[in-house]
């Protein structure tokens, strides 16, 4: 071995080495802040992803087997992983993240168990390395399977209404039970596979059974919590490896998806506890009838009609929702936009923190379309702003901006933050049909004298708004 090849396979080379992969990790997500620097945040983050793998593959008690592995490994999760990326819509990009954070999840919970079998089952006598494994091989396993479900329901391969487990409460508890228990029983020294097969077992029907019954009104919640559990998982993993990169990294991500988690809960009203207990939200039919349970009247408007009163406006804010993402209207949005600014009228986007079907989804849309960073406004900023808007243009958001949330007490939804909407001079909603949203409840806004309803598809809806601005 050359004295240059021994430097670079000391511990204080690795080790610094992994100083400055985290070092980019936290640079990257602080530049992830702002849409002008989330993709120089992305390829800063990248490289140090890169200089962590390559810190591990300089360490000298990897031999032939492991570098064949980690190629596998390699290979594998490269072909997969960028086509998939690369072709992934907008509108699925919620389900990627749950898969791929199920993902992280899993690949703890494998190297958990390899770190048990290399171990030759015995983890008794490093305490130190045994607790956060057996912690990494738990949380990893409940956050991989309850993200396939929290995919499933968001990909509409099962249903996104809430699924009762009878007595799942006391069910789940008993997973956990056992899962824990299997876990001190290795701890207290047995050396059976079998056991560490349990924990895994256990831990994955907690997972699917845990996230069952959570509605689809509850996804980004969910979705963030899971994010939080992968990152702890993860945290655990790299203590017992002894990994400092494994370690940040994992910590950054338990964190900020439980002060992520957090920010949805309150967004929504909700507590966390009452999330993870389920029931609320899911698939609903379509409203029938012209008044539905409010008794008032649907409204109908036409695209030109929608582009005289736009044209005659001061201010127009436009509240993006998961139908505009379906339509991939953003751009579309954008255009109506210029052609409103040349007119002198300011455009600005409410965006609720829930909105889609993932935290930050319209944000996402809408910088891919271009919107100023500046023209994008939070809840409490913008809904002081509604009393003197002249026109609100509501693509594709429903529960959002539902007034009972503020107005009725016996609503499922009271006292969820929304964009009060409904205090504007004139409403113009843009939806396919009269569908209630994710939540399963009706909006009465959609009745409001003041509102009008554009059928059709958002996109092309717009694009005619914009054609007939354009002659005017």
């Amino acid at each position: 071995m050359t004295s240059a090849t021994a430097f670079f396979q000391e511990a204080d080379f690795i080790t610094a080495a992994y100083i400055v992969a985290f070092g980019m990790f936290i640079t990257g997500l602080a530049k992830l802040t702002s849409p002008t620097t989330a993709v120089q945040g992305n390829k800063i983050a990248a490289v140090g992803m890169l200089i962590a793998v390559v810190a591990t593959l300089l360490n000298p008690g990897l031999d032939g087997g492991d570098f064949l592995l980690i190629a596998v490994g390699l290979i594998i999760g490269t072909v997969i992983g960028v086509p998939a990326a690369r072709n992934v819509k907008m509108t699925a990009m919620p389900q990627m993240v749950a898969l791929f954070n199920g993902v992280g999840g899993g690949a703890v919970a494998l190297i958990a168990w390899a770190e048990f079998r290399g171990a030759g089952g015995d983890l008794s006598s490093e305490l130190e390395v045994g607790i956060p494994l057996i912690f990494a091989a738990i949380v990893g396993s409940i956050s991989f399977w309850g993200s396939n479900i929290a995919f499933a329901k968001l990909q509409g391969l099962i249903s996104g209404s809430p699924v009762k487990i009878p007595a799942g409460l006391f069910v789940n508890i008993g997973l956990l039970a056992t899962a824990i228990g299997a876990g001190i029983a290795i701890l207290l020294g047995s050396e059976s596979e079998g056991v560490f097969v349990l924990i895994l077992v256990a831990s994955a029907l907690l997972g699917n059974l845990s996230v069952l019954p959570i509605g689809g009104a509850d996804m980004p919640v969910v979705i963030s919590t899971l994010n939080a559990f992968t990152g702890l998982s993860a945290a655990a993993a790299g203590i017992a490896l002894n990994n400092y990169a494994l370690i940040v990294a994992g910590m950054i991500v338990g964190a900020s998806g439980t002060i992520l988690t957090d920010q949805m809960a309150k967004a929504m009203n909700r507590s966390i506890g009452s999330v993870l207990l389920g029931g609320f939200g899911g698939e609903a039919p379509a409203v029938e009838g012209a008044g539905g349970e409010t008794g008032g009247t649907v409204r109908s408007t036409s695209a030109s009609d929608v582009a005289i009163l736009l044209a005659y406006a001061r201010q127009v804010v436009v509240v993006p929702g998961y139908g505009m993402a379906v339509a991939q209207a953003q751009h579309a949005v954008r255009e109506m936009a210029k052609a409103l600014e040349k007119k002198g009228i300011e455009v600005k986007y409410a965006i609720h923190p829930v909105a889609g079907r993932m935290p930050g989804h319209m944000n996402v849309l809408l910088a891919e379309a271009d919107v100023p960073y500046e023209q994008l406004r939070e809840m409490d900023d913008i809904n002081p702003e509604f009393g003197r808007t002249d026109v609100s243009l509501v693509i594709g958001a429903n529960d959002v901006t539902n007034p009972d949330a503020r107005l009725k007490p016996d609503s499922p939804i009271y006292g969820m933050p929304i964009l009060n909407v409904d205090e504007s001079k004139q409403i113009i909603v843009l939806k396919r049909s009269m569908a209630s949203g994710f939540a399963g409840i009706e909006n009465p806004l959609f009745f409001d004298d003041k509102t009008q309803m554009l059928f059709g598809d958002a996109k092309a809806s717009v694009a005619e708004i914009t054609s007939e601005l354009g002659q005017l």
